[in-house]
């Protein structure tokens, strides 16, 4: 189902739709391409975040459907193809993208619109959930901070980048 004002199209998909696999498909792709090459840079997965890119695209302009397909499927393919994340990191980094699928596809159909704010209040949203639910789940501050210590240019690339990217999707 389409949803739509003058500037933005949002699709609210469901698992009995074939495009919803298809879609989620490709963002997945994308949420393993994208880890493989921030990976070739020391510590790149630490900065840069980049199992959640694509995810936070999918959920905001497709919805929660193909943003929780997404979100569970990318870092489970990653972890089984090349290590990376560690299964010792999946608890954490799928409930991080989880949260960030939920944030995103909320707020998308709260605001109906896609600004840098929009964005940058799905960031901060899943970055922060997420952030206590590693402290609780681990017990170290230090180590539930990490995302937003070291990764902070992952934060900034997913408020810019995103938004650069679903203005592009919208537009089409």
């Amino acid at each position: 189902m389409k949803s739509s004002t003058s500037n933005v199209a949002l699709y609210q998909l469901s698992y009995n739709q074939v495009k919803t696999y298809l879609v989620a498909a490709l963002f997945i792709i994308g949420n393993i391409a994208l880890p493989q090459l921030c990976h070739l840079i020391p510590q790149g997965g630490l900065v840069f975040l980049p199992i959640y890119f694509f995810t936070l695209v999918a959920a905001y302009k497709y919805g929660f459907t193909v943003g929780l397909t997404t979100a569970v499927m990318s870092p489970l393919v990653n972890s089984a193809l090349f290590g990376m994340p560690p299964a010792a990191m999946l608890p954490i980094i799928l409930v991080k993208s989880v949260t960030l699928a939920l944030a995103a596809a909320f707020i998308a159909k709260k605001s109906n619109k896609v600004t840098l704010l929009t964005v940058a209040l799905v960031v901060i949203a899943y970055q922060l959930i997420g952030s206590v639910a590693e402290w609780l789940m681990t017990g170290s501050i230090e180590r539930a901070s990490q995302d937003i210590i070291l990764g902070w240019p992952g934060c900034l690339i997913q408020i810019v980048g995103g938004y650069l990217a679903l203005r592009y999707l919208f537009k089409k």
